[in-house]
């Protein structure tokens, strides 16, 4: 959609898509004016029957929505995708801010022309800025099927999301919606929106959901920025990736969070496989997993650890953490293990993916799930970072990986997706045939033994018509 009338002159931003009861498709997208006031507009699919949709008829009543009275004309963006109410009306929900309380502004409508604010905020949480690209969608507890954006009941838990504009990551919470009121409660106040859980670990943001009716699934897509100059950018002639798309459940194993995992076409893309069962790695060890060039895989892998070991040994490392962590190189008791990807042969380069288990003086574990970056490239002008986070392991669980691997992206999720780290890497020298992949283990006490799968993933073919 291109940026050519007063009010999206300085930008077309963040949108969502609308179905109608009658099939049409509506749009609502945030401009940028000519004074540089966000508002949103109205638009609607020059051709419906194109299935790309590549073409858009602007409203000419647009903007149907300015910053309401005590908003911040810079502080109104990025409208979701609407859904009914009790009483037959369509209802949406933009970010915002008020000081450093992140909030989000909830409207209904009719026609989607004339709208009417709510009293309040569906929900806010001080000291989280600005929110960004909110979305808002129901969750099943007892189905596997992902639900239409209307859907709501005992059944039914809803998911609000914000990207953070102050320190751009994607955040969720899982709570309760009131459709009367327009409001929505979190169930634990400890990991409210901003402050809580994440969909993605790694480097991830500005994400957008849609419920795909044909396959009755909700399906995830979000923006993944360089990491490397500007100067790389302009040399290259293109900048920044989406993700792999995913489909998000309720996890209904915990309760507490929401499971993201590739979508399964991704599986199509699959040929060649290897498989590695009973990999016994030991303390302070690597092994070489032989599989051809290692740029593009899709990669499977079960981590066993001793469990009497565990008991053994002795609780020091409470407080652990993966990103203030001395990354893959710092040795615990029991960890780190897992992958190194995009791996040359000097091992001069390499992008680790790892567990790492820590045990407190009284007997309990933690498990952090950690990709760390710092010896992925030997480029200099790149930010080389470590991320990561806890992830729930359930009694009897084994530890569990797996990782999306194409040439300058990592795409992984732990415990069947309760966690996920995305990784944009820059290889110099592992790249191609040049690229390997190995199993590590920097733990100082436990052996661990890998059974592993690996895919080669052919490229996508993409059709334009």
């Amino acid at each position: 959609m291109v940026a050519d009338q007063w009010y999206d002159i300085n930008g077309v931003w963040t949108g969502s898509a609308t179905f109608l009861p009658n099939g049409d498709l509506i749009m609502l997208y945030t401009g940028s004016t000519n004074e540089l006031v966000q508002v949103q507009n109205l638009a609607y699919p020059a051709d419906p029957s194109d299935p790309l949709l590549r073409k858009w008829i602007k409203y000419e009543g647009n903007p149907v929505l300015s910053p309401p009275p005590g908003i911040g004309v810079k502080d109104f963006r990025d409208p979701t995708t609407a859904w009914t109410t009790p009483e037959g009306k369509w209802r949406i929900t933009i970010g915002s801010k008020i000081n450093k309380t992140g909030i989000s502004l909830v409207y209904d409508t009719i026609d989607f022309k004339k709208f009417e604010l709510l009293k309040g905020v569906l929900h806010g949480v001080p000291g989280t800025g600005m929110w960004e690209c909110v979305d808002f969608y129901p969750v099943s507890k007892i189905v596997e099927n992902g639900l239409d954006t209307s859907e709501n009941g005992p059944a039914v838990k809803h998911v609000l999301k914000s990207s953070l504009d102050d320190d751009r990551n994607d955040y969720y919470a899982l709570g309760t919606y009131d459709a009367g009121a327009g409001k929505w409660v979190p169930d634990n106040p400890i990991n409210d929106v901003g402050i809580g859980l994440r969909y993605d670990y790694g480097n991830f943001y500005a994400s957008k959901t849609f419920y795909d009716q044909e396959k009755k699934r909700r399906v995830l897509w979000a923006w993944i920025k360089e990491t490397d100059s500007e100067a790389a950018d302009i040399c290259r002639g293109w900048a920044s990736l989406q993700s792999i798309p995913r489909t998000i459940k309720y996890d209904k194993k915990t309760s507490s969070n929401i499971i993201t995992w590739p979508v399964a076409e991704v599986e199509n893309l699959r040929s060649n496989n290897n498989e590695f069962n009973k990999v016994v790695v030991k303390p302070g060890s690597i092994v070489p997993l032989e599989v051809g060039s290692a740029t593009q895989l899709d990669i499977m892998a079960e981590f066993e650890v001793d469990q009497n070991m565990l008991k053994k040994v002795d609780g020091s490392n409470a407080t652990y953490d993966c990103i203030k962590s001395g990354g893959s190189a710092e040795r615990g008791a029991l960890g780190p293990f897992g992958l190194l990807v995009l791996t040359d042969n000097s091992l001069s380069e390499q992008t680790p993916i790892y567990f790492y288990i820590a045990k407190d003086l009284t007997g309990n574990f933690n498990t952090f799930f950690c990709n760390d970056l710092t010896r992925s490239s030997e480029a200099t002008d790149v930010r080389k970072l470590i991320y990561g986070s806890t992830v729930p392991v359930l009694q009897g669980e084994k530890l569990s990986l797996r990782a999306l691997v194409d040439h300058s992206i990592v795409e992984s999720f732990a415990q069947n997706g309760r966690t996920a780290i995305t990784s944009r890497v820059y290889p110099t020298k592992a790249i191609y045939e040049n690229a390997k992949i190995y199993l590590f283990n920097n733990a100082t006490d436990i052996s661990v033994t890998a059974t592993i799968k690996i895919w080669q993933m052919n490229s996508a073919n993409i059709k334009s018509n």
